[in-house]
């Protein structure tokens, strides 16, 4: 069982065993302060939502240290202009913090649209600019009438909230430009999506599928964005949103002043794959008899490539057990359903910024004895994984430290990987990322394993 002592009793109604009982999780509420969460602030969830816009001009109002968040981290790609892996910062100093940063943001704006030419910019205020009050909406509304391109102030000050207040205001900058673009050549048979960011070419798949069932992509928010298809997207039948809060804000926005419903998709593993799909399909079968059929051939196709291969990652990782920790909650439902396709068991659950409903939804979908927690610390995620023991822990760059140094297999499932996820492809690629993981055999090396091989060794009558 897990030391007691480990969790602080601040949080210990953040934490839950299922089948214990009803639950009733504490959540979406501020991190206790000294117990180094795993959440991002606000600033990096404004970031993570807008970044992907290729052809706009991303300058971050503050010290040189909050502009090191940069493509670099997160390789959303494009197929376009990239201006959007240039990172651009005010570089704040003592002296701007006690005369105030309005006349170097200012200065900077207009030298940096000079030189690069953007369809918009964004600018991203800080921590620092909450403290100082520098006033970004007025500066950025005096650049836009000099240049002539949108200015977006986007209010992220890192301190107010989680990363669940970044993505409200980066929704609420980029509905500014919503509606502000002729759509009469939109078809009605079209789709925007929502919430899916082009990590190593993700969008790209899902809009192959979509097409394929004669759809039309109006825009993509935001990964491989452009700022014209975002004055358009209000021209779309139809906005599917992917992860559990990054973009949804928007479509309800959208749905509110333009009367364009939307959809919760997931694009990860197959069941929620297909799903989605067919969810889309429904939608329009009554303006196109035909989607239906064409969308059953492309789940039927796509999953006869990919099924053979992943009956062979399963022979070898059934039984074996694995950890999830995501920013989102949605991930985390795809992929306890994909690790039962390879047959695997989700042991340890959380997420950063879960609601009571997704928690609800993932004491139902778990095992009995799963540890459900939200908005972790790294010391409460090490405890839960050598308590259960698993062979896998699924997370982030902030997570991967973890697992080596216990000397358990990691998959990294967030922005800095290299390879596709989402999609049935991605979904093969992701059995092929466990299993490369779990089954190497440096894990048997490591001195708590080393004990596990040595007793499996005596019960089978092997002499050491």
């Amino acid at each position: 069982m897990t030391n007691d002592s480990t969790i602080l009793d601040e949080r210990r109604a953040q934490v839950f065993r299922s089948g214990s009982g009803d639950i009733d999780i504490a959540c979406n509420r501020q991190s206790l302060a000294g117990a180094v969460s795993q959440r991002a602030c606000v600033f990096c969830g404004s970031r993570v939502v807008l970044y992907p816009i290729a052809d706009a001009l991303h300058l971050v109002h503050g010290p040189v240290g909050c502009a090191a968040y940069t493509w670099d981290i997160r390789g959303a790609l494009s197929s376009g202009p990239e201006l959007h892996r240039l990172s651009f910062t005010t570089d704040l100093r003592e002296k701007d913090i006690i005369f105030g940063g309005e006349p170097k943001l200012e200065a900077a704006l207009l030298e940096l649209i000079e030189r690069n030419k953007p369809k918009a910019a964004f600018v991203y205020s800080t921590c620092i600019v909450g403290l100082i009050g520098d006033d970004m909406e007025a500066v950025c509304r005096r650049v836009e009438e000099k240049t002539g391109i949108p200015v977006l102030p986007v209010q992220s000050e890192g301190f107010k909230g989680s990363k669940r207040e970044g993505y409200l205001a980066a929704c609420k900058a980029m509905f500014r430009l919503v509606g502000t673009a002729d759509i009469s050549d939109v078809p009605e048979l079209s789709v925007n999506i929502f919430g899916d960011f082009n990590i190593a070419g993700e969008t790209w798949i899902i809009k192959d599928y979509l097409e394929r069932m004669g759809l039309t992509v109006v825009a993509s928010v935001t990964g491989d964005g452009r700022v014209d298809d975002i004055r358009r997207i209000h021209g779309a039948s139809l906005n599917m949103v992917q992860c559990s809060g990054a973009t949804l804000d928007l479509a309800k926005m959208i749905e509110e002043k333009f009367g364009k419903p939307h959809c919760r998709v997931s694009w990860l593993g197959i069941e929620d794959m297909a799903e989605s799909l067919y969810k889309v399909a429904e939608h329009f079968a009554h303006l196109d008899p035909g989607i239906m059929e064409r969308t059953a051939d492309l789940v039927r196709s796509e999953l006869g490539k990919i099924m053979p291969g992943l009956a062979r990652y399963r022979a070898d990782l059934e039984g074996k057990k694995a950890a999830v920790y995501v920013g989102g909650a949605f991930k985390a439902f795809s992929l306890i359903k994909s690790f039962r396709h390879l047959g695997m068991e989700v042991a340890v659950v959380g997420s950063q910024t879960g609601t009571k409903e997704d928690y609800a939804e993932l004491a139902e979908v778990t095992d009995p004895g799963t540890i459900i927690v939200d908005d972790a610390n790294p010391l409460e995620l090490q405890e839960f994984i050598k308590e259960k023991d698993v062979d896998v822990f699924v997370g982030g760059v902030k997570e991967r430290p973890i697992a080596f140094k216990l000397g358990v297999g990691f998959c990294d499932h967030n922005h800095e990987r290299k390879i596709p996820l989402e999609g049935f492809e991605g979904m093969l690629n992701f059995a092929r990322e466990v299993h490369a993981s779990a089954m190497s055999p440096v894990w048997n090396f490591v001195p708590r394993r080393e004990a596990r091989h040595r007793d499996v060794g005596k019960e089978c009558g092997h002499d050491e």
